[in-house]
């Protein structure tokens, strides 16, 4: 399996795990928590069917990648993704971020610049701000956070059964536009990650990335559902909309958070379009 190199802890290695398919322009797919690269099952056939080469990889601590004890920041996310970026000689490449998979987005073009993407795409993302501070008002409370990491610390497995149920929205969706096997997968693949990997990204969720999507200086697409019950697209899509100068808003009617599969056509069908534009 192909793996990048992108650091050390004690005498092992930490290295990731990535997926390279296809050819013509490079589009570089960022998974979710406390998902991986497989949770583009559904988009990647059709960006190959379309004439893009696809790059999926799975973050530090989840999926078939290194399971370090540190790490798991958005400076150091991104810091990855850039290791990742030069192995594979990457340029005019489209990054494409899911949930937590935004913030790696915004904080590459806030940290690096736009010298080797061309576009970008945040798909139910987290940025720009979770935390309610004095400039923040319409955020999160502390408290709620502080309660996602005590549930995950006293029974990770029992919490991420109620979080998929949010996450697809099954009481409405389910058996429907999902089956109770694919929220199963997706269940399967958040039990293997590192525990620690999983408890310790809560915190990096509060991180403020307001300055990096003001310095977006690309095309942007904001994609996210109007039922998405995990980041409501009022406090999170529409915001990115609204600092992105020039970006474009797609919202998904009845979307959840987990739209990428449930209303996979509607979401490629917006992504397509985008990569097409000149």
């Amino acid at each position: 399996m192909p793996y990048v190199n992108v650091g050390q802890e004690n005498s092992g290695s930490i290295d990731l795990y990535y997926e390279d398919h296809g050819n013509g322009k490079p589009v570089v797919l960022i998974h979710g928590w406390p998902l991986s690269g497989r949770s583009w099952e559904k988009q990647i056939p059709a960006l190959l069917d379309a004439g893009h080469r696809v790059i999926t990889y799975d973050r530090r601590g989840f999926g078939d990648s290194s399971k370090p004890t540190f790490g798991y920041d958005y400076d150091t996310f991104v810091e990855d993704l850039r290791h990742l970026l030069i192995k594979l000689n990457l340029n005019e490449v489209t990054l494409v971020g899911f949930s937590m998979g935004g913030g790696e987005v915004a904080r590459y073009l806030g940290k690096y610049g736009s010298n080797l993407v061309k576009k970008a795409v945040f798909v139910a993302a987290i940025p720009p701000f979770l935390l309610n501070t004095p400039d923040n008002p319409s955020g999160v409370d502390g408290s709620v956070f502080d309660g996602i990491k005590a549930g995950i610390a006293a029974d990770r497995l029992a919490f991420l059964t109620g979080f998929f149920s949010n996450f697809y929205n099954t009481d409405v969706l389910g058996g429907t536009r999902i089956s109770e096997e694919a929220v199963r997968l997706s269940w399967n693949i958040a039990a293997g990650a590192s525990p620690k990997g999983t408890i310790d990204c809560v915190s990096a969720w509060l991180t403020d990335f307001r300055k990096d999507l003001a310095g977006i200086d690309i095309p942007v697409l904001v994609i996210h559902g109007d039922s998405d019950r995990i980041l409501p697209v009022g406090a999170t899509g529409k915001r990115i909309h609204e600092l992105v100068s020039g970006s474009r808003l797609a919202i998904i009617e009845g979307g959840p958070h987990g739209l990428n599969w449930t209303h996979a056509e509607k979401v490629n069908q917006e992504l397509l379009g985008f990569l097409e534009q000149k």
